[in-house]
């Protein structure tokens, strides 16, 4: 019975939460004033249908044809607007539940604003008031954590690996504080390490954390520092995609900033939800169980990625 449990964990867990960070990318330039350049980026491995725009009925609207750019496929569109686009609403639709829409407007006045539109939000109304801060990276971060990346079987393991909200808490932040790190190198152009090589690698981390489940919590040694090691390279996972999809140079630091408090915000609120599902078990004696679920599961998602992402390197 176990043996099968685990197999269907493997198995929808491959199936749910196997897939990169691409957020699709509207950016919009005003080139002069009621006339805008826009930039439409959609994932190639976009899961789901393709995602459409719609415009305000105030502008006229011209496309170039779609054309392939890095992991993305790119549309370029024209807008006459009788009005600006400040205080009107820009919808989208066919996005799937996994990937979010980043929208960024560049206003012909100097203003600046980002914002997120996704399958629960497909509307967003751009501000006529000046956008300080660049909060669209941090919903962005909030998404990308909690919509099921490679990162996130890292975090679930570490909970069931440490006991202590503080222990756990200094190791996630670690574990934050890591790839915030090497994001920021690899944004800056500082050093970047290659996109397929970076994901194998990572891969490598998940199998590595299943092997530290099966030991017990007196046999784990420093977990702080192997969250923090691994974090480096998870960082260049997902610094590639965020580069591709452009951040702007003007407001670089608030925006990683931002981002990485939305990352550290999604973890922080997984540790009370899976607490409790392991404090519930303890109760009924099924923990044992369920950390064996976690283990081979984690383990399996590490081989199958690792085996399908080498494949990707060589093929």
């Amino acid at each position: 019975m176990t043996k099968v449990l685990v197999s269907l964990f493997i198995f929808f867990s491959s199936a749910f939460f196997a897939h990169e960070f691409n957020p699709a990318h509207l950016l919009i330039d005003e080139t002069e004033e009621l006339e805008y350049e826009a930039l439409w980026m959609t994932p190639i491995k976009n899961l789901g249908t393709s995602p459409e725009l719609t415009f305000p009925e105030i502008c006229e609207i011209e496309k170039d044809l779609p054309f392939r750019q890095g992991k993305y496929i790119s549309e370029k569109i024209y807008l006459k607007c009788t009005e600006s686009l400040k205080g009107k609403a820009i919808q989208v639709s066919g996005l799937s539940i996994l990937n979010d829409a980043l929208v960024t407007v560049n206003h012909f006045d100097g203003d600046r604003f980002e914002g997120l539109m996704n399958l629960k939000a497909p509307e967003i109304i751009i501000p006529e008031d000046k956008q300080v801060y660049p909060t669209g990276y941090f919903y962005l971060g909030v998404e990308h954590l909690l919509g099921g990346l490679d990162h996130i079987i890292f975090v679930l393991g570490l909970i069931f690996l440490i006991s202590g909200f503080m222990p756990l808490f200094k190791t996630i932040t670690a574990f934050t504080l890591a790839h915030s790190i090497t994001l920021a190198i690899s944004v800056l152009g500082i050093f970047k390490l290659p996109s397929a090589s970076t994901e194998a690698l990572i891969a490598l981390t998940i199998i590595y954390l299943a092997y530290e489940l099966t030991k017990t919590e007196t046999e784990v040694k420093r977990p702080w520092l192997m969250a923090f090691g691994f974090g480096l390279l998870h960082g260049f996972g997902f610094a590639g995609a965020l580069s591709e999809i452009g951040i702007a140079n003007d407001q670089l630091f608030l925006s990683l900033l931002f981002f990485n408090m939305g990352i550290e915000i999604g973890q922080l609120m997984i540790i009370p939800i899976v607490g409790t599902i392991i404090l519930l078990l303890n109760k009924v004696d099924l923990k044992n169980l369920f950390r064996s679920l976690v283990t081979y599961g984690i383990g399996g998602m590490g081989c199958f990625w690792f085996m399908t992402r080498i494949w990707g390197i060589v093929a």
